[in-house]
């Protein structure tokens, strides 16, 4: 297996990393990622067969756990909890109570609400330039969030300040700052829904903290930590994503200058499917195997830590033909985006749904919608996506 180095908090990979993605991937399925120090999936192939094997999992192995240091409690108990970091059985058990309240009849009944959202928002753009991740990027899948969750959208400032502080762990730039910021987040986070689910056990509403107070499978219900937990996870990972996806998507389409035809009903889906493929939010998702593994010829011992590249998987021209080439119109093959597997994103139909109806209005009501300014990615990584995205209508 070849070595490879790159820098993640190198500023021109953090603008594209594709070409680094490149290179790994010309040198086999798995590389290892010095700067890591572990080996990493960079092939379509391996990132989808790994995803889906479960001698790999998130969870790590109990003879490697250790106690985490005790100014980021906080945020450590809300992890613990998570629907994310759990394997089965635990993992089993609280997808089925999740997906007992997260139903698709749930999320299909917020159509009507996200149209509303997005032609509202789209009433209120200045006639000068201004950022549309602020304006109608982050707003959507927020404001979303918290009525599918039936908490008051004015709240949203804050949730946001908390998710943006908590998910900023997951960076190659992590610092003290930043563990103290997600720490005090992740308090305030879990106080507040704290105590919005013991008014929702009093007084019941028609909203997913409700369903998820009722939702029982096998006798047993979620905990309120696990309740906790399951509503920062939607919070977090259901709005990043779909803020960048959306960023990213619309910076492609403008400067490509692909205009609002690529938006149209019967070539929506294809759209949608291109900008998760070509320019994903997440780049990296993390496994741990669960016993000794030969697998694309590298011999893995249990406990042995591989990051999953799921930027690179969608640009693998193994599986797309020219895939640095933006083409709405190629056949869809199902992308790493939403991940795969047993952690198969929850979320993933309501951030395709909430990017369906955003953009079809955003392009049907502002077809000569431009870019102001060139736009430029945060300096992030694993997560990918624009700092701000300077727009004219």
């Amino acid at each position: 297996m070849k070595t490879v180095i790159q820098s993640p908090v190198d500023p021109g990979f953090m603008q594209n990393p594709y070409p680094f993605y490149d290179t790994a991937r010309a040198e086999g399925d798995l590389v290892y990622w010095e700067d890591y120090k572990k080996t990493a999936a960079v092939s379509h192939r391996a990132v989808q067969a790994l995803l889906k094997d479960r001698r790999f999992g998130r969870e790590v192995p109990n003879e490697l756990h250790r106690p985490g240091p005790d100014h980021l409690s906080p945020w450590l108990q809300v992890e613990a909890h998570s629907l994310l970091e759990a394997e089965p059985p635990r993992h089993t058990r609280l997808r089925a109570l999740v997906m007992r309240a997260f139903t698709s009849r749930a999320i299909a009944a917020l159509e009507p609400s996200i149209h509303d959202l997005s032609h509202a928002l789209i009433d209120d753009f200045p006639d000068t330039p201004f950022d549309l991740l602020d304006a109608f990027c982050t707003q959507i899948p927020v404001i979303t969030i918290c009525r599918l969750l039936g908490v008051p959208a004015e709240m949203s400032p804050n949730l946001l300040r908390w998710s943006h502080a908590m998910v900023a762990m997951y960076q190659a730039s992590r610092t003290r700052e930043t563990e103290d910021a997600a720490a005090m987040a992740a308090q305030d986070f879990t106080a507040f829904l704290g105590d919005y689910i013991e008014q929702r056990r009093t007084d019941p509403q028609d909203d997913l903290i409700t369903r998820l107070i009722a939702a029982e499978e096998d006798g047993e219900k979620l905990s309120r930590d696990e309740l906790v937990a399951t509503c920062v996870l939607l919070l977090n990972a259901g709005h990043e994503a779909t803020v960048h996806s959306l960023g990213n998507g619309v910076k492609t389409v403008l400067q490509l200058g692909l205009g609002p035809q690529v938006f149209a009903p019967d070539q929506i889906d294809g759209t949608v499917e291109e900008i998760l493929r070509y320019d994903p939010p997440l780049h990296m998702f993390t496994r741990y195997a669960y016993e000794d593994v030969e697998i694309f010829d590298h011999s893995f011992k249990r406990g042995d830590e591989v990051a999953l590249l799921l930027g690179a998987a969608n640009r693998d021209a193994a599986v797309w033909k020219d895939p640095h080439r933006f083409d709405p119109t190629r056949h869809i093959v199902t992308n790493t985006s939403f991940g795969g597997g047993l952690h198969f994103c929850v979320g993933a139909p309501l951030a395709r749904l909430e990017m369906r109806i955003a953009l079809i209005a955003l392009f049907r009501r502002w077809p000569t919608l431009h870019l102001s300014e060139a736009p430029e990615y945060s300096n992030t990584y694993h997560f990918h996506g624009l700092t701000r995205l300077m727009v004219q209508v």
